[in-house]
Formats: C-alpha cells, structure tokens, sequence
C-alpha cells in the first residue's frame, strides 16, 4: 500500500492503494486515502477543463484581432482605419473582461482573505440602481438592517454581475429587492425574460456555460459572471440560488449571514 502511494503522480491520479479486507486501522486508512485520491482526482479534473476553457475563450478574440489587423494591411488604402480600431478595441475589451474575470477567480480559488467589513447591501442595491437608470428599480422599502460582513468589492462585483445577467435576458426593466429575514439578509434579481430552466439552474453556475452561447458572445458576457457571484456568495458563508421569479423570468437569491446576529 505504501509503495503503491508513493508512485502516484499527478499523472495517474486514477490508480487507489489497495484496500485490506481486514476491518481494522490499515482498512481505515486506505479507505481515506482513497477518498482523498478521489477528491484531488475530481479537482485536477476540473481544472484541467477550465484551463481547456480559458484557453478557447482567450484565444477566440486574439484570433479575431489578428485578423482583422491582417486584413487591413492588405489593402491599407481602402481601409476605414476608424472603423477598425473600434472592432479591434471591441474585441481588446473582451480580451480584457476575461483576464479579468480569471484573475478574480484565481484569488477567489485560493481562498485569500479579503479585507471585510460592516456592508449595507441596500445602499449597494441603491448605488447599482443609480449607476443604470431606467434598466434597474429597487422594489419595496429599503432595509435599514439589512447589514452583512464582507468585502465591500467582492460583493459590489457580485450583485454588478447579478445584474448585468439579467439586464442580458430581460424584456423591460430589472428589479432588486433586499429584505431581513431573521438572521439572513436576502437580495433578490428579478428579470421578465425567458427564465432559466430547472435542469439547468445549477450549471448556470459552472465556469464558461452560457445556455444561450450566441446571444452571451454578441452581447459580451465571458461566462463567468454568474460562476463568480456564485463563488462571492460563498466565500461570505451563503448561498445564491436560481428560481422563478414573480415577473415571470428568471430570480436569483442571494442570503447571507445577518451581522451581529447569530447562526443555528
């Protein structure tokens, strides 16, 4: 069993150390270093996919931008060189988006603190609403105590890319709602589009899936923007769900610890 173990790479995280049929502490112990086996085989998978993914989705706009560049050195004469800049810068600011986005999702994974603090999420509910007028509204009457601990940033970022989702999907406007529910604070994004299935409101979560891949690429979305509100919402102890909302679309819920209120 030792040996076994010790010529286990990264490479050949499938192979398990034998499993003594006597019920005892060795029994025990290669059952949870199986397990464990199991559990870094599962992680090196996923990220195995996801820098499969990333790769794709950063060389889609560097592939775009070289050519259009070569394009327009073909013909330099008869290029509108306005015009091409402004494609180029397009496809730069994707480029950028994504980089972005991985770099928070880089920290997020490696569990670094951030700084944290008292956060009034109805007053970052308002601010939001104050950054898109006409596309956001906040409904009902703001909550006073509606207060988390947190990362001001990250959960800026979190309830932004909430609503940038649904400003994507929506038919009219957006709706935020924020309520104290004993010792959680709830917010809640509400759209009037399509909704999101119920088989898939759980991949909606996963890295780089967009159920609806032409209209997210037109539209600018990287994919990662529901994965890392998802992360936000847990790294600050809660959870964020997917249902339907009352507008007929699609909610999204996010529930966090009250502060200063203890969890059962």
């Amino acid at each position: 069993m030792r040996q076994e173990f010790t010529e286990i790479t990264e490479r050949d995280l499938h192979r398990r150390v034998p499993v003594p049929r006597a019920r005892d502490e060795i029994h025990r112990l290669a059952r949870t270093m199986n397990a464990t086996l199991d559990r870094l085989h599962r992680a090196m998978t996923r990220q195995r996919q996801f820098v499969a993914d990333a790769s794709h989705e950063l060389r889609s706009p560097i592939a775009a931008v070289r050519a259009q560049l070569e394009l327009v050195l073909t013909r330099p004469s008869r290029t509108d060189w306005p015009a091409a800049v402004h494609k180029a810068l397009r496809d730069t600011d994707r480029l950028q988006a994504v980089a972005s986005d991985l770099l928070l999702l880089a920290r997020l994974d490696a569990q670094e603190a951030p700084r944290t603090a008292a956060v009034d999420l109805g007053a970052l509910a308002a601010e939001e609403v104050r950054r898109h007028p006409g596309a956001l509204t906040l409904a009902g009457e703001q909550e006073r105590a509606a207060v988390v601990t947190g990362s001001q940033v990250q959960l800026s970022r979190l309830l932004t890319n909430l609503a940038d989702n649904a400003r994507r999907h929506t038919r009219t406007t957006v709706s935020i709602t924020v309520a104290v529910r004993g010792g959680l604070v709830e917010l809640a994004v509400d759209d009037d589009g399509p909704g999101i299935p119920e088989a898939d409101r759980e991949r909606v979560f996963e890295r780089f899936t967009r159920l609806d891949d032409a209209r997210a690429r037109q539209d600018g979305g990287t994919g990662l923007g529901l994965a890392i509100a998802n992360d936000i919402a847990h790294a600050h102890g809660g959870t964020l769900t997917v249902l339907t909302s009352p507008r007929g679309g699609a909610r999204l819920l996010l529930c966090l610890p009250r502060t200063g209120v203890a969890q059962p």
